[in-house]
């Protein structure tokens, strides 16, 4: 991966938690060019984990050249790019930094989100008929 080419995180701008979180994080400070990607924008990036099978209704992703990080993964990498400057970060680092963590953890915040977006009456991703 080349130093300017950026690294994207895609999350599901519809979910105020996922919203909040990708926000709060800081990534540009420790990682530079960061492109946060609403899954639910047309997007080459969106597109290109959508034709790799990857369902975003399920999980955020990370994507850094060729690599893709997904769900549990992605936040565990996440945690560990993001900076240590408030507590957020902290926290965000302290819990997910441990990949049994962010295995463990990540079911329930993804039941979270789905019962969010029910709540909020949000469709899934999946129910938009983007492309």
């Amino acid at each position: 991966m080349s130093n300017n080419e950026p690294t994207y995180v895609v999350y599901d701008g519809q979910c105020p938690f996922c919203s909040r979180y990708v926000k709060m994080l800081r990534l540009r400070k420790a990682v530079g060019n960061v492109v946060l990607l609403d899954a639910r924008e047309p997007h080459p990036v969106v597109n290109k984990l959508k034709d790799a099978n990857i369902d975003l209704d399920e999980g955020m992703a990370l994507v850094r050249g060729d690599e893709i990080s997904y769900g549990d993964e992605c936040i565990h990498k996440l945690a560990l790019m993001s900076t240590s400057h408030d507590w957020f970060n902290k926290m965000n680092h302290l819990i997910f930094q441990s990949p049994t963590a962010s295995r463990l953890l990540y079911p329930m915040l993804r039941a979270g989100r789905n019962t969010t977006l029910r709540i909020l009456g949000r469709k899934k991703i999946s129910e938009t008929g983007l492309p």
